[in-house]
């Protein structure tokens, strides 16, 4: 505790707020959080096909629907059967929120086995439906 003197000669105390401690602890919690958060996103390794289209982000929360190379299907990233898939399309109260899907599917998956994926999302009458591709690398002319 510091002191200071009023003029005559008395001595009050000062009461001042020590920040050190506070920032040090900020920096740490900074830099925990700068090391977890790449390790936070997780989801299903598919191949996407390459197109020539802009960018978008995805938030991790969007609801994802996968279809891997042997054409097996994840929402989000669990693995669900068609009629599973139908039926939480209906019923997830995620999906419904929002009114809107994102597709990937691994660039050798038959055009069958997405057509049906984008008719049950149709069917379940979702507002919107984006198809994820990897963006084409344009070599430097």
């Amino acid at each position: 505790m510091s002191f200071s003197n009023d003029g005559e000669g008395h001595q009050t105390a000062l009461s001042e707020i020590n920040v050190t401690p506070l920032v040090d602890v900020m920096l740490v919690l900074l830099i925990i959080f700068m090391v977890a958060a790449p390790m936070l996103t997780t989801g299903v390794d598919v191949e996407l096909p390459k197109a020539d289209a802009p960018r978008m982000d995805i938030d991790q929360d969007q609801p994802l629907i996968t279809v891997q190379r042997d054409q097996r299907i994840f929402l989000f990233d669990e693995e669900v059967s068609l009629d599973v898939l139908r039926q939480r399309l209906v019923t997830d109260e995620r999906i419904r929120d929002v009114d809107e899907v994102f597709v990937q599917a691994d660039e050798q998956v038959p055009y069958g086995a997405v057509a049906q994926v984008l008719a049950l999302v149709r069917q379940a009458g979702i507002g919107k439906m984006g198809l994820v591709t990897d963006p084409l690398t344009r070599e430097p002319r």
